[in-house]
């Protein structure tokens, strides 16, 4: 009876011994700040109350039907789970549309890294043709001119400004709201020093995707969003038409190169990669092992690392992102015709 006593005895403190998780392991990442600062473009509670209501502003569009928010939905962690989005007159561009949260703190925008922050990255979809599909940066201004409301608020936002209405205080504002859409995680409470945020299961997938060669390029607050790397590194990705980076840079050495795409939410952003091909996430890890790293992950490995990845799921900011009310028209604001 004693023995069996002192074995029980010892099983359960075995079994309640936590996983220890070197703190080498750890250095490559970091925990979300509370904002994203930019010195150029300082956030202000003014520049963010604009900036929420442009975000939300289907005005903005030629035909008055999408915003920001159609294509990155802010109540399902930034995207809107399509593999590519729905614009102007219904159509689909190539590329999947990437989560806005957490993205301010990207080395760069969009897949191919053309936008160098969020403030150039805001000015792109609105005259996208594809997009949002306005024709010029004088409609826009037109129509938001057209509306007191948002001329007075454009006046609180940019005091310094004589005229404040232009297409740059439009990207600085939606971007100074941008720069606060972070979630954090148990993640971050993990990297805080709240060493039982993660069960023993989550930490044995983090040190598997570490020790698997994920961390080479995901790393990081965003664990990723820090470099460009090569779709196919080691193996030549199927069917791969995109050349990624090259597009912009019209080098051959830039061929099939995208932007490192961060993991936070990755649980919730699905579909995945630049062309919204894949649906799974353990689809997704099992092919980045193969074609980045040359690596076969067992099922039980691809298991174990994404759940890790799912204590990456943050906490999205309900109150920061609830809809505003938005001016009303007025007879001159510029109205979208049949055709549109």
């Amino acid at each position: 009876m004693l023995r069996r006593t002192a074995l029980l005895g010892i099983l359960s403190a075995l079994t309640a011994a936590s996983i220890d998780i070197p703190e080498a392991r750890l250095r490559m990442f970091r925990p979300l700040p509370p904002a994203v600062e930019n010195p150029k473009n300082p956030i202000t509670a003014e520049k963010i109350e604009l900036g929420r209501m442009l975000f939300y502003e289907n005005r903005l569009s030629k035909s008055h039907k999408f915003s920001c928010n159609s294509c990155h939905r802010l109540d399902q962690y930034g995207v809107d789970n399509e593999p590519v989005s729905e614009g102007h007159k219904g159509q689909r561009g190539d590329r999947n549309s990437p989560t806005v949260y957490n993205a301010a703190l990207h080395f760069a925008q969009f897949w191919d890294g053309r936008a160098a922050d969020v403030e150039e990255q805001a000015k792109g979809p609105v005259l996208n043709p594809v997009e949002m599909a306005m024709p010029d940066e004088k409609l826009v201004i037109a129509t938001l001119k057209s509306m007191p409301e948002y001329v007075a608020l454009f006046h609180k936002a940019f005091p310094d400004d004589r005229d404040p209405v232009t297409y740059d205080n439009v990207a600085k504002a939606i971007a100074a709201f941008e720069r606060k859409l972070l979630t954090p995680s148990r993640w971050d409470r993990f990297l805080q020093g709240d060493r039982s945020a993660l069960t023993d299961t989550e930490k044995q997938g983090f040190l598997k995707f570490v020790d698997s060669g994920c961390a080479t390029c995901h790393m990081g607050v965003c664990v990723g969003g820090t470099m460009y790397q090569k779709l196919g590194l080691v193996e030549p990705y199927p069917g791969l038409k995109d050349e990624g980076r090259a597009r912009v840079t019209k080098r051959e050495e830039d061929r099939f190169f995208f932007k490192v795409p961060g993991l936070r939410n990755v649980e919730k952003t699905g579909p995945y990669f630049h062309d919204g091909s894949v649906q799974s996430l353990d689809e997704a890890v099992s092919l980045m092992a193969r074609y980045e790293l040359g690596r076969k992950l067992s099922p039980a490995d691809v298991t174990s690392i994404v759940a890790w990845l799912k204590t990456l799921t943050g906490e999205i900011p309900q109150d920061y992102i609830r809809p505003p009310k938005l001016p009303p028209s007025t007879s001159r604001t510029p109205k979208p015709s049949e055709s549109d």
